[in-house]
């Protein structure tokens, strides 16, 4: 097996934003933003396994902070974990207001992508060669992130999930809960 270091295939971009990018409330719409992280992702992951990937999941999405018309935007993008086939991808995003140097951390996300060969069929990613603690730190939280995944999966897809084991935790939620009977 080969193994890439993860600076070989960090990557950087930014982009001006324009009023075409803009929301109905003026500020940059979420969706162009989460646009432009898909296809740092595809290229960081590309970049990584030297072939074509796809978006797997999208996991912590949270805008933190708006941007406005006219924002430097940049995101930068790092592969943070590999698995066999998959890679998980770490994207920051920040936006620079140019007339005054203002920077704002607006999101920060991961993507997991998977490398595929030409006929869709998923391959073998090159391992990670982790240089600092930041990497080993991005690489187990990626370990955790997936874990709790898979475990808040198989309790909600368990066939004896049920609703009533979890009603007292409603109360502390603005709902009231109004069953049949029959339920």
């Amino acid at each position: 097996m080969n193994y890439k270091k993860i600076d070989a295939t960090r990557i950087s971009i930014s982009e001006l934003m324009q009023p075409s990018h803009s929301n109905f409330g003026g500020k940059i719409h979420g969706g162009y933003i989460l646009n432009l992280m898909d296809q740092i992702a595809f290229a960081c992951a590309s970049k990584h396994s030297e072939t074509y990937c796809v978006t797997a999941s999208v996991d912590t999405v949270d805008f933190l902070n708006p941007i406005e018309i006219g924002d430097l935007v940049t995101m930068k993008a790092s592969i943070n974990f590999v698995g066999r086939t998959s890679m998980v991808v770490g994207i920051r995003v920040e936006s620079e207001n140019i007339r005054t140097g203002e920077i704002k951390h607006c999101n920060s996300s991961y993507f997991t992508m998977v490398a595929k060969d030409d006929q869709g069929n998923s391959v073998e990613v090159p391992g990670l060669i982790i240089n600092d603690n930041t990497e080993v730190k991005r690489f187990l939280k990626a370990i955790k992130r997936t874990e709790t995944k898979k475990n808040r999966k198989q309790e909600f897809d368990s066939e004896d999930f049920s609703h009533t084991n979890y009603l007292d935790d409603l109360k502390k939620y603005r709902v009231r809960v109004e069953l049949p009977d029959t339920y």
